[in-house]
């Protein structure tokens, strides 16, 4: 039956929207837990976390009842029935049609539902090869991301900046908040090339400059869940000196983390109680601190990726202000080429058009990477 379906979904896409399912159905049964609706905090990190899912989990129960109606309907057709068969044979068709724009739609359902679970990020722009006309165009760079995101109703906040001589940036970082801002301007980072005539050339000649953009998800609070399962722990006798009563009750207490080898051994409160206490905080703030260096050491990492070397080379984009053409390298598909949009609509923060061929090629390549 499937067969017939022409905008078919992966096996990996369909197991993994079962469990976006499943874990939606676990959430609501959560919600409706009276120990749960007890705690407010828990409240709402669960009703967040639902909301996420639930446009997903609803095109998703869309798109299965729609199959199953074109299969009732390829049963029906090949039935012995003739008056049904005539019917389910009328009414196929669209029944396909549907089947295959809802496909569409639970794709693009699904990729907004990871993409929109980051709701604040940041912006880093900094000017790459070319001096002060380099700093000219990251600033223009910079009016162009502000009006894309004011049109939109995002927040658009500067948290640092370095400005050179002529009033460009050297640099500047910007917080992004607001619903679908991500999801639109993830595909920003990378070199970004100019080619123009400077403000600061007397002759007339066109010069290539270049800056250099990275989009970061905010680092969020990290959550440390201890499986007591990884934990080894007893209670133990002090080292303390002169053969004092530390030495001769149990009132110290030893922690071992099994998954990284970390171990705490604490003595110094007064009872054992207190020094478990002690022992277990030591624990959650190292593991803490220790997701914490991980998450910023990727971070890091990104934006070295991200950001390139500022390199002329190194680019994703061009505009041609003598041409009026923007160009994104990335867009032209298996044949090469590349595809041109009119730079002065890009430039003025109309950026819809280019986005929208991103998303659709990001689409794509997400889709055929399940």
């Amino acid at each position: 039956m499937t067969e017939i379906i022409s905008n078919k979904l992966p096996p990996a896409l369909l197991a993994r929207l079962q469990q976006m399912a499943e874990r939606f159905a676990e959430l609501q049964k959560q919600l409706n837990d009276p120990a749960v609706l007890a705690n407010s905090q828990q409240v709402v990190a669960i009703s967040r976390e639902a909301g996420s899912l639930e446009s997903v989990v609803e095109a998703y129960e869309q798109y299965r009842k729609a199959l199953a109606n074109v299969e009732e309907l390829v049963n029906l057709q090949s039935g012995s029935d003739k008056e049904m068969a005539e019917l389910a044979e009328a009414e196929l068709p669209d029944a396909i049609s549907k089947t295959n724009e809802l496909a569409e739609h639970l794709k693009e359902q699904f990729l907004a539902a990871e993409d929109n679970a980051v709701d604040s990020f940041f912006l880093e722009l900094r000017a790459g090869t070319g001096g002060e006309e380099a700093a000219l165009f990251a600033r223009d760079l910079f009016e162009m991301y502000r009006h894309y995101c004011e049109a939109n109703g995002w927040r658009f906040e500067v948290s640092d900046f370095s400005t050179s001589e002529r009033g460009g940036f050297k640099e500047v970082i910007v917080n992004i908040k607001g619903q679908g801002a991500y999801r639109r301007l993830q595909y920003e980072s990378g070199g970004h090339r100019v080619q123009r005539v400077p403000e600061t050339e007397a002759q007339g000649r066109i010069h290539t400059s270049a800056a250099t953009v990275a989009i970061l998800p905010e680092l969020p609070d990290v959550q440390i869940h201890i499986d007591p399962k990884d934990i080894e722990e007893f209670g133990c006798r002090g080292g303390g000196p002169g053969g004092q009563n530390v030495n001769k009750v149990e009132t110290g207490w030893f922690i071992r983390h099994k998954p990284t080898g970390l171990t705490f051994k604490i003595t110094e409160m007064k009872s054992q109680g207190q020094n478990k206490e002690r022992a277990w905080s030591l624990l959650r703030s190292t593991l803490y601190e220790m997701e914490r260096r991980k998450q910023h050491d990727a971070q890091t990492s990104a934006r070295r990726s991200m950001m390139g070397s500022g390199d002329r080379s190194q680019r994703i984009r061009t505009y041609n202000f003598p041409q009026n053409r923007c160009t994104d390298h990335r867009l032209g598909g298996e044949g090469g080429g590349e595809k041109n949009f009119n730079l002065e609509k890009i430039i003025s923060g109309d950026m819809d058009d280019l986005l929208d061929a991103l998303a659709e090629l990001d689409k794509q390549q997400r889709l055929a990477a399940l």
